[in-house]
């Protein structure tokens, strides 16, 4: 029994040191909490590799420097740029405001003999305006949205203009007004996209990395610049209730379902923020552009923003068992204390010192071993081999629980002898008492 007392009492020890050094090197761990790796693409493309380059040339300098003198509009076949004629008209006044206008796609080279026509004030290749001081861009969804659902630039052209005459900055204004479909319009996309999941487009890249639990998709050609163009998305959503569903009008492309009032904002401003410079400029497939979009959904739902479910993660005993250690820790400590205190107060409560003890018992062997026979000889004979082990343990330091081991089992012994002589003064704790007293 006091041999497993002390058992437990070491092992609570054991027990809470080990879940203190568990509980302190869990104090400097860092946890990296990732949704994987997008897999969308990241290298970078080369021009030309994306289909963003057209067959489109323009003249030479000295031509266009001619066209450019002989008007004050000159528009370049191919040429996608619109505007409010008038209200650049209202804006230009009786400055002498000259607009050369290119289409987009063109190569490094036609693009320099553009830029080389002096005697034009503004420039604009694709949707990309540029002038004195320098180019012109968007910096928010509405003028985005003019820019590449309609080819719409009258805002950008508005502020350079002002600029040139030292003019305040106009305000922005949205120029793209929505309607309701009519019935003609509205019913070929419901049926293609019952049929199909798709209108206007087949074989959408990147949809099922997008939207895992798939999407309706219509893509439709560049608006005509100051109409309302038909709302789609809001249509559509009525009819296809939780369903996502991409419209891209042009190389605008906006997002309606589950979550639209946050996901479709951060969605378009990530893509057009970084994107917008390129798409003003060059001339890349509908097809391309709404790969590059569904990529950035694609980022935006790994980057746990949305409904993409958490990783697997395994279980870590450490990690769930953390909260419970420093009460671990103080149950195996309070043990080890109650148990210590129990040993000390034991200890101080026993018979006789080991010494006293040991004397004591080796005096009475002495004196009974006069008295042995053949039926105690073996008993005394025992009896004095333990009590030279003791005197050994003492000798050797060690445990004192040990040493009073073997001084039970002496007694035990040479309580034997004495009930077997029938001689109760040799009893040991009889013997003991008297010798003490």
């Amino acid at each position: 029994m006091k041999r497993g007392l002390e058992w437990l009492r070491w092992g609570c020890l054991a027990a809470a040191i080990g879940v203190l050094v568990v509980f302190l090197v869990a104090q400097g761990q860092t946890f990296d909490v990732s949704y994987g790796q997008s897999p969308t693409r990241t290298d970078p493309i080369r021009e030309g590799e994306a289909g963003e380059l057209s067959d489109t040339t323009v003249p030479s300098v000295a031509e266009m420097t001619a066209l450019v003198a002989a008007t004050s509009v000159t528009r370049l076949p191919g040429s996608i740029a619109q505007w409010d004629e008038q209200q650049v008209r209202a804006a230009i006044g009786a400055t002498d405001v000259r607009i050369l206008v290119a289409p987009p796609g063109l190569d490094e080279a036609e693009r320099d003999r553009v830029r080389d026509v002096e005697n034009a004030n503004i420039t604009i290749m694709g949707t990309q305006v540029t002038g004195d001081p320098g180019r012109v861009a968007a910096d928010r969804l509405t003028g985005w949205r003019a820019q590449f659902a309609a080819g719409d630039v009258t805002d950008l052209l508005l502020f350079l203009i002002a600029h040139i005459q030292d003019r305040p900055e106009p305000p922005d204004a949205d120029t793209i007004r929505y309607r309701q479909p009519t019935a003609a319009e509205l019913e070929p996309v419901v049926a293609d996209l019952r049929a199909s999941g798709t209108h206007g487009m087949t074989d959408i890249p990147a949809a099922a990395d997008a939207f895992p639990n798939g999407a309706l998709f219509v893509v439709l050609p560049r608006q005509r610049a100051g109409q309302p163009i038909p709302d789609y998305g809001t249509a559509l959503t009525s009819v296809f209730s939780g369903k996502p569903i991409v419209v891209m009008y042009g190389e605008w492309v906006e997002y309606h379902g589950p979550q639209a009032a946050d996901f479709a904002e951060i969605a378009a401003a990530g893509f057009y923020g970084q994107y917008s410079d390129r798409l003003s400029l060059y001339a890349y497939p509908q097809r391309n552009i709404l790969g590059a979009y569904l990529d950035r959904v694609t980022d935006v739902r790994y980057a746990g923003l949305f409904d993409r479910p958490l990783p697997y993660q395994p279980f870590d005993p450490v990690r769930v068992a953390l909260p419970a250690l420093p009460w671990i820790f103080a149950a195996c400590a309070l043990v080890f204390l109650v148990l210590t205190a129990r040993a000390v107060r034991t200890t101080g409560q026993r018979r006789p010192g080991a010494s006293v003890r040991m004397a004591g018992l080796t005096a009475l062997a002495i004196e009974v071993s006069g008295l042995t026979g053949d039926t105690t000889d073996p008993a005394l004979t025992r009896a004095i081999a333990t009590l030279q082990s003791a005197r050994e343990a003492v000798a050797e330091n060690l445990p004192d629980q040990h040493v009073a081991a073997l001084l039970d089992d002496a007694e035990a012994e040479l309580d034997h002898v004495a009930k077997t002589l029938k001689r109760r003064e040799y009893r040991p704790a009889v013997y003991l008492r008297g010798r003490l007293a």
